[in-house]
């Protein structure tokens, strides 16, 4: 019975070590970083889609603008 928790034990550290390890490589690196600043990765980068955006906005929450702050039309905020 001894050597079944020995096991356990070792295949439990393995997991752990695993799962602390698989998060390791997220993030930009310093040379992707140049895809990220181009233009068409803006998320403004397609002004037809800003202003069907602010149609649809104030014709659901009847506002306009405001894009940048917190709060809407129906009073919720």
């Amino acid at each position: 019975m001894m050597i079944f928790g020995t096991e356990l034990i070792r295949s439990l550290a393995f997991w752990v070590c695993l799962s602390l390890t698989a998060c390791a490589g997220l993030g930009v690196e310093p040379w992707q970083r140049d895809q990220f600043a181009r233009d068409d990765m803006a998320l403004d980068s397609e002004k037809l889609d800003l202003t069907l955006d602010d149609h649809i906005y104030f014709s659901k929450e009847g506002t306009s603008g405001g894009r940048a702050l917190a709060g809407g039309g129906c009073g919720c905020n």
